[in-house]
């Protein structure tokens, strides 16, 4: 499948902005920044397996398109969501367990790239990632 394989981060737009719209807080947004994060995308038919390595943590993740499943992110918000497939387009929504506001999350593949872009509360950013 086109997700398949290992994405190094490679850069990201607005998303020093995104993360003060999450509230997190300035020490955690400076990590952020420099967590050189790798995704292993592993999909079979409607089932993926994801691994997220930074140099914070590593997280394993097994999920069905459509499926709804509890999550963490690094900075330690709960979210419950799913992932669905829309044309080529992987779309994450989930909801914060704190707060109860939605997070949009999109993953595509542009140009042989891994682009994925957040959206919460009127901010977005993306974070674009390479073939590693």
């Amino acid at each position: 499948m086109a997700f398949d394989g290992t994405w190094k981060v490679d850069r990201s737009e607005n998303y020093e902005n995104f993360m003060i719209q999450m509230g997190i807080n300035i020490v955690k947004r400076k990590l952020a920044t420099h967590d050189n994060l790798k995704i292993t995308i592993e999909q079979k038919g409607d089932r993926f397996h994801i691994k997220e390595s930074s140099n914070f943590r590593t997280l394993e993740l097994d999920f069905t398109l459509g499926g709804t499943f509890d999550y963490s992110l690094a900075d330690g918000t709960e979210l419950s969501g799913s992932w669905t497939l829309e044309g080529d387009t992987m779309k994450g929504v989930f909801f914060r367990k704190d707060n109860n506001k939605q997070l949009t999350t999109t993953r595509c593949i542009q140009a042989d790239e891994l682009v994925q872009c957040y959206s919460y509360e009127g901010v977005e950013a993306k974070r674009i990632f390479k073939r590693s």
